[in-house]
């Protein structure tokens, strides 16, 4: 079947990385910002992400994610991080960089988003399913990262515009409300087997990427199309030729 919709994953997906090292790195900027602005030892800053990251995960749509990660963040560091928001943005277009380091790109990313933005049907959506933990400025850089242009994509979640995250299928649900798509006439495309095609649950149809697979709980995955990004690419050229 020609999709009518393709949903592409972020991280690890469109972008590779090393997500220990990634935030690993991530983490050391951050501290090294916002400790001495905070007055707050590193531990408790990286715990008060840890801690807000869970409950955007735990979300029940009451309250947009960044709401609630900036609710939770706050009671984790006993103070109201919310008047420090404009410099977390900052820090997303500046020492966030360094964290890139983790990250390395594929040139199949760039070739299957242009190629599906190229040969989608009328009224057809390309979205970027990338889970909403993060606020759109870094989302919008690890795109960048990714040599994947933002301007490709009809529609793309961040902490702003969200108020489910992943595995949850409500996430799916809000994408298929908001776009106006039906999982039937859709592919979500991803490495995480927990974490994207769980979609498969709807009724989308799923692709799992395997240069990069997270199976952290080792499930069978046979019942969903794989292969590596290169397979993906040709899988794709023969769906639109």
């Amino acid at each position: 079947m020609i999709y009518k919709n393709v949903l592409f994953d972020l991280d690890g997906t469109l972008l590779p990385m090393d997500m220990d090292a990634f935030t690993k790195l991530y983490f050391g900027t951050l501290s090294k910002r916002f400790c001495p602005i905070l007055s707050v030892e590193p531990e408790t800053l990286v715990n008060a992400v840890w801690k807000g990251t869970s409950a955007m995960i735990k979300n029940d749509n009451s309250k947009t994610n960044k709401e609630r990660f900036w609710e939770v963040a706050s009671q984790e560091c006993s103070m109201d991080l919310t008047p420090y928001i404009e410099q977390f943005d900052d820090y997303y277009l500046t020492e966030f960089i360094e964290a890139k380091k983790a990250t390395h790109t594929t040139p199949y990313s760039k070739k299957c988003v242009e190629f599906i933005k190229q040969n989608l049907p009328e009224g057809g959506k390309l979205i970027a399913a990338t889970n909403p933990i993060f606020p759109e400025v870094a989302t919008m850089r690890r795109l960048n990262w990714a040599e994947v242009s933002p301007n490709y994509f009809d529609y793309i979640t961040v902490y702003e515009n969200s108020g489910f995250c992943k595995p949850n299928l409500e996430y799916y649900k809000m994408i298929c409300d908001k776009c106006g798509i039906k999982p039937e006439e859709s592919i979500m495309i991803g490495n995480d087997v927990d974490e994207d095609m769980v979609a498969a649950e709807l009724g989308f149809d799923t692709y799992l990427v395997t240069d990069t697979m997270l199976n952290r709980k080792g499930k069978d995955y046979s019942n969903h199309k794989h292969g590596t990004f290169k397979e993906l690419f040709d899988f794709l050229c023969g769906i639109y030729k």
